[in-house]
């Protein structure tokens, strides 16, 4: 019988920063760079396979694909720059890479609004094939994922280094 989890597996904000890095980085950094291919090939699919249907999401390629670059290159400034300067404890000039991350977070939200307008709330239409509701099934979880992934840094990460 597996011991019971500790209090730090249902609340990652509770867990050192060292720990909590580690668990951005494994489960959100490797989870985006794993989600992003697989919506991008189902939407290109759906977007060329339906093109002519009214509530087909025209532009969700190139939106995925607009997110998966910023996000890849925002993820390696944290891992590369910003969350290696927090291990060794921060310095004095943390406060602007920081800064500039959280004004990234709101970058994305914009762009997590758009695909939550261009999937319809995440609601495939009626009659939809199966790799269209997938689709809308794993940009919910993907938007759900990276919705969560901000907020833990945002709210329980990046304070610890904000005066």
């Amino acid at each position: 019988m597996n011991p019971p989890l500790p209090s730090t597996a249902t609340r990652p904000e509770a867990l050192e920063t060292t720990s909590l890095i580690d668990h951005i980085l494994e489960r959100y950094h490797e989870t985006h760079r794993a989600q992003l291919p697989v919506l991008i090939a189902l939407a290109e699919r759906v977007e060329r396979v339906h093109a002519a249907h009214p509530q087909a999401p025209e532009g969700l390629t190139e939106l995925l694909m607009e997110i998966a670059a910023d996000l890849e290159q925002h993820q390696q400034k944290e891992e590369q720059i910003l969350f290696p300067m927090m291990r060794l404890g921060g310095t004095p000039m943390i406060g602007f890479p920081l800064r500039r991350m959280m004004v990234e977070h709101d970058e994305v939200e914009v762009r997590l609004l758009a695909l939550k307008a261009l999937t319809e709330d995440f609601t495939p239409p009626s009659g939809a094939c199966g790799t269209w509701r997938r689709l809308y099934e794993e940009a919910l979880i993907f938007h759900q994922d990276l919705t969560e992934h901000m907020r833990l840094e945002n709210d329980a990460l990046f304070p610890r280094y904000l005066d």
